[in-house]
């Protein structure tokens, strides 16, 4: 699920119809619980991505220090690298290296995706109240105790 898509499903289902107050405030628990869901499984993913990294990260650390056979770059589709590389230049490499980059990428977009979803989940949790308040302004106006 894209950023937008995630967003267009939010715009939806955080309209309150205050014509059906009643009714919103049974759909409130369903609505937290569908972003809830949503929220533990982007985690999932995320952390899928980290494991992914963290091996992608070691494999690259063996392909630039030299420590990596050539049968395993058959293996993994990549060229010899032909450069001798200094230990302390190494974390150089693997900064730049685009194999890398990419799953950061996907990590960090994956972090904002996360974070969102977080917010979203708090503010169904404070909906029931903002229901109420829109309940008791009603009975105020309409002078009911």
């Amino acid at each position: 699920m894209t950023f937008d898509e995630l967003k267009k499903m939010v715009e939806k289902d955080v309209v309150i119809d205050d014509t059906e107050l009643d009714r919103e405030s049974m759909r409130t628990p369903q609505l937290h619980n569908k972003y809830l869901s949503l929220y533990h499984d982007m985690k999932l993913i995320k952390r899928k991505y980290e494991t992914e990294y963290r091996i992608l990260r070691k494999r690259k650390w063996e392909y630039y220090s030299g420590k990596m056979s050539e049968e395993e770059m058959r293996e993994l589709g990549w060229e010899p690298f032909q450069q001798r590389v200094l230990r302390q230049d190494i974390e150089m490499f693997l900064e730049s290296d685009m194999d890398l980059i990419k799953i950061r990428g996907r990590i960090e977009y994956q972090q904002e995706k996360c974070e969102y979803l977080e917010g979203i989940v708090k503010s169904f949790s404070s909906r029931q109240w903002t229901i109420r308040n829109a309940i008791e302004w009603r009975k105020f106006t309409h002078g009911i105790n």
